[in-house]
């Protein structure tokens, strides 16, 4: 059979999607309408273009727009960042996605480097493809581990839509979907008394997200963090940390529960860990939470967790962030940020660059979003907590991005 020549990729869109509308009536038939008209009716009719470090285009109307929400972090290192492309491109040259029933040694030297920090003590790791997986894993240890089925969670939060991590969401995740499952719990965050009632002798596992990004960016007291990891230790339970989107530098540390000077029992990052190049999404586990686990090496398989190109990805993103000076430039940049907004109509959430922009309440919030986006500054609303927005500029801005996005800023809500 002879070779069959077909335009590029980019000739195919283009040719076919000339316009918005001509886009619009294809995406609304086939993929998701809602998403569309939830942004159309603020006026913002954003389809990512080319897109480049901190910036990117919208593909019909070539504005650009600085991108401080970074899909939760995936594109903390900015988009189609040079060295993750390379690894990425270098890995295409000789190999795939692998096998999940062989050893590999890009698995496991991505294992090794995503323990060591830890200070290996979350000594064993498992990867998966995105972050609900990986949750997913978390939870399926535990119990395993304790014997128990019963799991806490906080009001507000978020740990993805599939499985028993849309067990530990909120109620508007799941009610559509039919009744949760037995043994998942929910306490305010923030809130050691109630957390203090909620966990028993029967209860598996805490989970929370370090710092809660869909809840509003909110940041835990001093102490609260220990209080849990104290109120585990006592009862028998293990705490899983989802740092999906707080950990790999966005704190100002590696990961944000360094700050709080505890370990968990158990890890899950994501996003970042991708680069924005290669999904990859990893659970880091002590050994004696994985051991249980290990007595069945095929009781949990994941096809594509820990592609071998993915651990390339992954690799690079830590060369990245573990380089001399990054994250103390994460932390000056917070600091710098701190100052800079201060006459702004809003309050600042933030450890690191994980930051959230408090308005008085949602309309005001609405409001600075889209002016924030006349002025070519993405940010999003936290999904529950709607008053906040989310600000988490790419932590590879230099500081010649830092006074244009200020300057967009002020723009938009100073003058």
């Amino acid at each position: 059979m002879g070779h069959i020549p077909l335009s590029s990729p980019k000739e195919l869109m283009t040719d076919r999607y000339a316009s918005y509308e001509q886009f619009r009536e294809v995406f609304c038939e086939h993929v998701a309408p809602g998403k569309l008209e939830f942004f159309e009716a603020l006026g913002i009719s954003i389809v990512m273009g080319d897109r480049e470090g901190i910036k990117f285009k919208d593909r019909f109307t070539g504005k650009d727009y600085i991108n401080c929400h970074v899909n939760g972090g995936t594109y903390n290192l900015g988009h189609r960042n040079p060295q993750v492309i390379a690894a990425v491109t270098e890995a295409l040259g000789s190999t795939d996605i692998g096998n999940h029933h062989f050893g590999s040694p890009h698995r496991a030297e991505a294992a090794r480097r995503l323990a060591q920090t830890t200070g290996n003590q979350l000594s064993r790791v498992v990867f998966a493809v995105g972050g609900g997986e990986a949750a997913d894993l978390a939870l399926k240890a535990v119990r395993m581990k304790t014997g128990r089925q019963k799991v806490v969670s906080a009001l507000g939060g978020y740990h993805g839509h599939t499985g028993l991590a849309l067990a530990t969401g909120d109620a508007k995740f799941r009610d559509p979907f039919g009744p949760n499952l037995p043994g998942f719990s929910q306490v305010p965050f923030d809130d050691l008394g109630a957390m203090d009632g909620a966990i028993d002798d029967d209860t598996a596992a805490v989970i929370l997200e370090t710092l809660p990004a869909t809840n509003g960016m909110a940041i835990p007291s001093d102490g609260y963090l220990a209080g849990i990891r104290k109120l585990c230790d006592d009862r028998g339970a293990c705490l899983i940390l989802d740092e999906v989107q707080s950990g790999l530098g966005r704190s100002g540390t590696l990961w944000a529960y360094e700050q709080d000077d505890i370990v968990p029992d158990v890890v899950v990052t994501a996003k970042g860990l991708s680069g924005g190049i290669y999904p990859i999404a990893a659970t880091l586990m002590k050994k004696e939470v994985h051991d249980p686990l290990n007595n069945d090496p095929f009781i949990h398989i994941s096809t594509y967790g820990g592609s071998e190109v993915g651990c390339r990805a992954a690799l690079a993103v830590l060369d990245i962030v573990e380089e001399p000076g990054f994250l103390e430039r994460v932390r000056e940049l917070s600091d710098r940020f701190a100052r800079e907004l201060e006459p702004f109509p809003f309050g600042l959430r933030r450890r690191g660059l994980f930051m959230g922009l408090e308005f008085d309440d949602v309309g005001p919030a609405m409001g600075g979003l889209i002016r924030l986006a006349e002025a070519g500054v993405f940010c999003f609303p936290s999904g529950n907590d709607r008053k906040v927005l989310q600000f988490l500029p790419p932590l590879v801005i230099d500081d010649a991005g830092v006074d244009e996005l200020l300057s967009r800023m002020k723009k938009a809500l100073l003058s």
